[in-house]
């Protein structure tokens, strides 16, 4: 392992070691406390432009392998965690941790005090950092961090998103067989993808979805005259990385859809843009909510449902104006969930897709093919 310097907008500067690439990589710095998944998060592709701290001190015992994979690659800009472990232990383990992060570019930073950049997170909110394995200067580094665009100022869904339309073609995991089933298809969708995870996909085909996944630059034209034609139902916006406030096509494009009545479902961004579109705009959180492991208020039920989170943004409480809240999250009683009042439309700012969990909102998916 080699030495890597970290140097926080803050001024903090640490020094640690590196495994995974090499490099220099400039990103926002959040802390997830998910205790399992670590493949998952790595390759999610909503952490496009950050680095990602793991509460969980062992990262790596388990390997890495194609069926955990939520995209085709990684794109993060590196993650952070106590231990690395280089032997994994798992049947299902194709390859390291490191090779993975190797062969997409990304850093990682290990044998550091964890609980310290959590804690000083939590203190002082989500910051941008700069990680070298080549430049150990302090003001060196100051200077690359300071001349680096931040990350409410790039588009990152760009990067993420398809370039060519294809139809999903897997189910859930089957933990009996280890494979993907075969989706039982009723009506049909559209995914606009703006970082899309896999396993959102799995999920909506799941419930009975057949999902053709579309590149974010397709317009609401196009997609209008296929809802004309019958030749789709419904519309799903995706997960994805960045401040939604940047994206202006996008929220054009969606504000076109509501006006048509198409029938919408968001998760993530896609519940932001949504928020957005209907003229109520988002904010950012102090330092966001990442992990497996927070409650959510289901308030059509009256029941807690535990979730996985990713985002640092959310939207205004004000929306309850042209929408009903539906769920709420109970560590800070922000919003998670709404109906829209004029419009088929529905979205959820946790993941119900958890992989690999909890699973206690995957109901939802069944609710929007209830919708359509």
């Amino acid at each position: 392992m080699n030495k890597v310097s970290l140097y926080f907008e803050n001024g903090l500067m640490l020094e640690a070691k590196s495994f995974g690439a090499e490099g220099t990589s400039v990103g926002e710095i959040v802390f997830n406390t998910s205790l399992t998944g670590y493949q998952e998060i790595v390759t999610d592709p909503s952490y496009a432009g950050q680095f990602v701290t793991f509460t969980m001190p062992e990262i790596g015992n388990v390997g890495c392998n194609a069926q955990d994979m939520e995209s085709k690659g990684a794109h993060c800009k590196g993650i952070i965690v106590r231990s690395y472990q280089d032997r994994p232990s798992s049947f299902r383990s194709e390859e390291t941790l490191d090779a993975l992060l190797k062969k997409n570019n990304v850093l990682g930073i290990t044998e550091i005090d964890t609980r310290f950049i959590t804690k000083m997170l939590r203190e002082e909110g989500a910051m941008m950092m700069v990680a070298s394995t080549e430049v150990h200067d302090k003001e060196a580094l100051k200077e690359v961090l300071e001349t680096s665009p931040r990350i409410e100022e790039v588009n990152y869904i760009e990067e993420v998103s398809t370039k060519e339309s294809y139809v999903h073609a897997e189910a859930r995991y089957s933990t009996d067989t280890f494979t993907y089933e075969t989706p039982q298809t009723r009506k049909k969708i559209i995914a606009l993808d703006f970082g899309i995870k896999r396993n959102i996909l799995n999920e909506l085909t799941h419930a009975g979805m057949e999902v053709t996944v579309v590149p974010n630059s397709m317009s609401a034209e196009d997609i209008i005259s296929k809802i004309d034609a019958k030749e789709i139902d419904g519309v799903f916006l995706s997960n994805g990385p960045g401040d939604p406030l940047i994206l202006k096509d996008e929220q054009e494009k969606i504000k076109k859809l509501i006006a048509r009545k198409v029938p919408l479902f968001g998760i993530c961004l896609g519940h932001q843009l949504l928020s957005i579109a209907h003229g109520y705009d988002t904010y950012k959180l102090q330092f966001g909510h990442h992990g497996g492991n927070h409650p959510v208020m289901n308030a059509m039920t009256n029941t807690v449902e535990i979730t996985a989170q990713n985002h640092n943004y959310n939207v205004p409480d004000n929306i309850t104006e042209v929408a009903t809240v539906t769920h709420t999250n109970l560590f800070d009683n922000t919003i998670e969930g709404l109906k829209y009042n004029d419009s088929p439309t529905m979205s959820v700012q946790h993941h119900p897709e958890a992989s690999p969990g909890p699973h206690e909102s995957a109901y939802i998916f069944g609710e929007f093919a209830k919708m359509l």
